[in-house]
């Protein structure tokens, strides 16, 4: 879930000219901006709201007045797997780090990091609280104490529950960026970035087979398959087809492929329903296949504008379209049937995050940047001075 400016030529060093000030994109190599990742990012969140509009259950069962796979059974073939939308995020997310780390120092790298996180996520927490405590009717109002931890995006390791469920997966992405902020301390090059991901893959591997909570909680190992291949995705965009490079990806695939097994089976508690191993795989396969056309620019093509709006939209949207969509739900459900509530509701949020994006991200976003641009204090005066 990123956007980040960096004009990368083929030759492997990155653009002089660095980031402009209060703008974030992803480009290719030439500095060509990469339209296909703004409508995958898009695709992938729109997956996981199908999801938990008509497959979680739980609080979105309270809002719809029935169990949420009752709704439109029809369509839940397609929602059931919607979860799998998070996977593809982690998938491009690793590309696209990769992509914007590249010639930036370790301060640049965290700057922009914070400043794509954060002012985003503050807002859509200020507006869930308002909401659910204005509203406890599907969801229970969230603590004082519980909103401002979350505020930090610290709150998943101290056991403090997320005001919106969607927020354990910045948990996940946070720690990449602090593991993938080693090589940019170290200098991003080839060689340093393929031996962070044989590193990294060695360790998941090692996390599997020791069941070491302290490396389970630092190594991310459910996931870090999909973080790493699409580092490996970027290097192919960057630097051509290597050996290497497929290696990365191809040992990430099958190692995606072990663990998307056991969320599968997770998830099918979760929901009370089956889901096929088998089928959760293909999607894997296929998000795999989608980004190895990115890297090889079977997509270079595509190159509509419009899609740079769907992605600035994506993030809010993720953040916002659960607690607030199941509101809106409960409201409209006893005045419209289920296709219409769906795609009023659907609608609403896009609106929502319009709305997010432009009153509250943009405007954050550069003041927080401002702050985190001014220079550290200097040591200051010997408050105590020898005498």
């Amino acid at each position: 879930m990123d956007t980040a400016v960096i004009s990368a030529g083929t030759g492997g060093t990155a653009s002089a000219a660095g980031p402009r000030p209060g703008v974030e994109a992803k480009q290719g190599r030439g500095g060509q901006r990469l339209h296909t990742l703004d409508g995958l990012r898009l695709i992938a969140a729109l997956s996981v709201l199908l999801f938990h509009y008509l497959s979680r259950g739980a609080d979105v069962s309270h809002a719809w007045g029935q169990p949420s796979r009752e709704v439109l059974p029809a369509w839940t073939p397609v929602s059931d797997y919607g979860w799998l939308g998070v996977e593809f995020f982690f998938l491009i997310s690793g590309f696209v780090i990769c992509m914007s780390a590249w010639g930036r120092g370790l301060g640049q790298f965290l700057r922009s990091r914070i400043t794509r996180l954060y002012p985003a996520y503050w807002a859509a927490i200020v507006l869930i609280s308002a909401a659910l405590t204005a509203f406890p009717v599907v969801t229970d109002r969230p603590g004082i104490h519980q909103i401002l931890l979350n505020l930090t995006m610290l709150h998943e390791p101290l056991g403090t529950p997320d005001v919106s469920g969607v927020f354990w997966s910045l948990w996940v992405e946070l720690r990449f960026y602090l593991l993938f902020a080693l090589v940019v301390w170290k200098g991003v090059t080839y060689r340093s970035t393929v031996a962070f991901c044989c590193l990294w893959t060695v360790g998941t591997v090692i996390t599997h087979a020791a069941n070491d909570r302290l490396l389970n909680n630092l190594l991310v190992p459910q996931y870090s398959a999909y973080f790493i291949a699409g580092i490996g995705f970027y290097l192919i965009h960057r630097f051509g087809s290597h050996a290497v490079a497929w290696g990365i990806v191809g040992v990430s695939w099958l190692i995606a492929q072990e663990t998307v097994v056991a969320e599968t089976e997770r998830f099918s508690k979760m929901i009370h329903t089956h889901l096929s191993g088998g089928v959760a795989s293909a999607v894997v396969t296929l998000c795999f296949a989608v980004m190895a056309g990115v890297a090889l620019g079977w997509f270079r093509h595509v190159n509509w504008r419009r899609l740079t709006f769907a992605g600035t939209l994506t993030y809010p949207l993720y953040l916002v379209h659960e607690s607030i969509g199941h509101l809106v739900i409960y409201g409209l459900h006893d005045h419209h049937g289920p296709v219409a509530t769906l795609a009023i509701t659907t609608a609403a949020m896009l609106v929502l995050a319009w709305l997010l994006h432009v009153l509250a991200e943009k405007p954050l976003a550069r003041r927080l940047k401002r702050t985190l641009d001014r220079p550290l204090p200097a040591g200051g005066p010997d408050l105590h001075p020898a005498r």
